[in-house]
């Protein structure tokens, strides 16, 4: 018997021996007087049994029996080791079909000596920002390099709506650059929409360096600096580019990093991810879970994305694009090699010194724009230079027969006497020249 149902085992008791009132008991007990009344006819009847709660010693109908508290630690120690508790609670819902609540999987495994990895840090007192009241407002974007997948290090692009929290778009490359961007800009236009404006840090590939020149074509549009390709591509969407002088201004996106290291890494690992290409397949179901967990209710319910107008093809916006001139035979070259622009298997006609811009992307390869209009490129043909070969007439020239040419000896074919074959053999002799 407890303490509080001795001293209602004492109470009552007093009552009935008409040592106290019903008021003053329920005064002390601190429970209705009705209450009271039924404590005293209870005590009479059973006697001081009657205070004892009922459910004492019996097994409540809810609580989890042995086995699954068992293969909860098993679990937790092997296939999700290293996982929070909050984590573990969805895991376990989704591949176990093990349905309980973050505290009560907190309790069994504090009991077992496990903690959670990750604790919830008291917030450090910063000055924060508001979020944007609509989604498509302001979009955060950056690239953060990890050992994502087990023995890979590589980049993660991705990009967070200020308002909602909401992932837009996620890819994954070998290092951060101009085409996984494109890559998470193309995901969030095609879902969403256009936003009106984006948060990135001053990376050269969203900022150009002060020193860049202006080319001649950029002079003739009259512009005052210089695009950058994304930056390009994000003034022909009409999408804002805001530049943070910190990596804390964008607080947002880096709070983001923290989570999917946590997250991400460990449902690829359980997904047996081993490359690139299967992580970036892997990644439109976890956005969608992530989001489902994550994202919040924008005070304004108005969306800011702007829809895509049908007849333009994203993919020849988000690419990059050089000028190159044309040359004679409606020719242009790029990256050393010679090209014509092709319709339906058909030389496009192209004046001498015509601009040309060229369009490369991973999506399409290779393509060319020209008055407005984008056409397939193909390698031009030159004709071979056939320089006919001359016919060599040969030439005998007769030789008489006391040339050198006949004569088969080094030594002079002299006619002399025998008495002269002593000077003879000293003149050859090297050792009469000493």
């Amino acid at each position: 018997m407890t303490k509080k149902e001795l001293v209602r085992v004492h109470v009552i008791k007093s009552l009935i021996e008409d040592k106290m009132t019903s008021r003053d008991a329920a005064e002390v007990l601190s429970l209705s007087e009705r209450q009271i009344k039924r404590l005293k006819a209870g005590v009479k009847k059973d006697g001081e049994v009657f205070v004892i709660h009922k459910n004492r010693g019996r097994k409540p109908k809810h609580t989890i029996p042995g086995e699954i508290r068992d293969k909860i630690v098993f679990l937790t120690r092997n296939k999700y080791e290293g996982v929070n508790y909050t984590h573990l609670a969805e895991l376990l819902r989704e591949h176990e079909g093990i349905s309980i609540s973050q505290s009560f999987v907190s309790r069994i495994l504090k009991a077992k000596g496990i903690k959670s990895p990750r604790k919830h840090r008291p917030p450090k007192p910063h000055r924060t920002r508001e979020r944007k009241p609509q989604e498509g407002l302001l979009l955060q974007m950056d690239a953060s390099p990890y050992e994502w997948i087990p023995g890979i290090k590589c980049s993660l692009h991705g990009a967070i709506d200020d308002a909602r929290g909401n992932i837009t778009g996620l890819y994954f490359s070998e290092n951060e650059c101009l085409d996984g961007y494109f890559a998470v800009k193309r995901q969030t236009i095609l879902e969403y929409g256009i936003p009106m404006s984006i948060y990135v840090d001053q990376h050269t590939i969203f900022k150009a360096p002060s020193n860049t020149k202006l080319t001649i074509y950029d002079e003739l549009e009259a512009k005052t600096f210089a695009y950058t390709q994304f930056g390009r591509a994000m003034q022909e969407l009409s999408v804002g580019i805001v530049y943070a002088r910190s990596p804390q201004a964008k607080g947002r996106i880096e709070r983001l990093w923290e989570t999917l290291q946590d997250r991400l890494t460990l449902e690829l690992r359980l997904a047996g991810i081993k490359s690139i290409k299967e992580a970036n397949a892997f990644l439109p179901g976890f956005i969608k879970r992530f989001n489902a967990r994550f994202a919040v209710v924008p005070r304004e319910p108005q969306s800011a994305y702007r829809p895509l107008e049908e007849h333009i093809n994203i993919d020849y916006i988000l690419c990059r694009k050089e000028t190159r001139k044309a040359s004679h035979g409606s020719t242009f070259s790029f990256g050393g090699q010679t090209y014509q622009l092709s319709k339906d298997n058909k030389v496009i006609s192209i004046p001498n010194k015509a601009a040309i811009t060229v369009l490369t992307s991973p999506r399409f390869g290779m393509r060319a724009e020209y008055k407005g209009g984008v056409y397939e490129v193909r390698k031009a043909i030159k004709p071979a230079k056939v320089i006919p070969k001359k016919d060599k007439v040969r030439r005998f020239i007769k030789v008489k027969d006391d040339h050198p040419w006949k004569n088969g000896s080094l030594e002079p074919n002299f006619t002399y006497e025998e008495s002269d074959r002593e000077l003879v053999a000293a003149i050859y002799d090297p050792k009469g020249w000493e």
